[in-house]
């Protein structure tokens, strides 16, 4: 997997998804803008090569140090991978899904080892658009709400953390929000 884009921030007013008033591209200055929401953003590294085809298995016993320290410094129980490559049929109905606003109970962890996609936090009359890519480490506060874009044809891996073993839970709000910005490949 390649990454064609650099990690992004892009920050709307909530009622204007046309133009951002704000675009940062450096790592530190992304972190302490995400900080005033509560969003932790870090750069990490994930220096494994997967190869193709790699297993869930695969990826958490490679990245299984990184996953160890999050797990001792946040109490996450559960982990599991998403992975899509390049040509995986039948996304289109899962990219929908995750377009929808909602919450979760529980932080949302993303440690993006591969690839790319896009956080979109709705917070205090704003919408953050985060581009993760391979390297960021992103942390969304339970009961944020937000969406997330893979791009129709996805190619990302992100390793997951839960503190709840059912995993990923959501809790959609039923706004359209979403609709009104701008998707990961525009």
């Amino acid at each position: 997997m390649t990454t064609t884009i650099a990690t992004r921030l892009r920050v709307y007013h909530d009622a204007d998804g046309s133009t951002p008033i704000r675009e940062l591209s450096e790592g530190d200055a992304i972190a302490g803008e995400l900080a005033r929401i509560g969003v932790r953003f870090e750069r990490w590294a994930a220096d494994v090569e997967l190869v193709p085809g790699a297993s869930q298995d695969d990826v958490i016993g490679a990245y299984a140090s990184q996953i160890a320290a999050l797990k001792s410094e946040c109490g996450y129980t559960t982990v599991d991978v998403i992975r899509l490559e390049r040509g995986t049929p039948n996304t289109e109905p899962i990219r929908q899904k995750f377009l929808n606003e909602h919450a979760h109970s529980e932080d949302e962890v993303r440690f993006f080892v591969e690839g790319r996609g896009a956080f979109y936090l709705h917070a205090n009359g704003h919408v953050y658009q985060v581009v993760c890519v391979r390297n960021d480490l992103i942390s969304v506060p339970a009961g944020t709400k937000h969406w997330f874009d893979m791009g129709p044809d996805p190619e990302f891996t992100a390793i997951r953390l839960f503190t709840d073993e059912a995993g990923w839970v959501a809790n959609f709000t039923g706004d359209t929000i979403s609709e009104r910005f701008p998707k990961l490949d525009q």
